[in-house]
């Protein structure tokens, strides 16, 4: 199974090795452009989400990332050291009242972005699915 792994501390200006783990894996799985922007915007999201809200910035805590390679599929998880948030209910950022509102459409964005999402253990573990094939 092909499958890599990477682990952060949970600054934001960590992302861009989150970018670079992107950025290698499209090269090692000759991933199209579409699928690739797809990855990038979602994943970095999650990841972002992961720091910001899961571990609460806390450097001390680190967030993992690791990329399997299915058949006809590309699975990301992403898992942070915090507690887990309620995913079923979040606010809907396309209502009016939220339209103005900053931050709120980072899980609304990976829904539309990935073919699955799926939260496991509370919402520390975020699962990003793209189909590839």
């Amino acid at each position: 199974m092909n499958s890599i792994n990477i682990e952060i501390p949970s600054l934001s200006e960590n992302i861009r090795m989150i970018e670079s783990f992107i950025d290698n894996a499209k090269e090692r799985f000759n991933l199209n452009d579409d699928i690739y922007g797809n990855i990038m915007i979602a994943v970095t999201e999650s990841v972002h989400n992961a720091i910001r809200h899961g571990n609460g910035g806390d450097a001390k805590k680190n967030v993992q990332l690791s990329l399997v390679l299915l058949d006809d599929a590309i699975r990301f998880t992403i898992k942070d050291e915090g507690e887990g948030f309620d995913y079923d209910n979040l606010p809907d950022p396309t209502s009016p009242e939220n339209l103005e509102t900053p931050g709120g459409r980072g899980i609304f964005l990976m829904k539309h972005l990935c073919d699955e999402v799926n939260f496991l253990n509370n919402g520390q573990v975020v699962e990003l699915i793209f189909y590839i094939n």
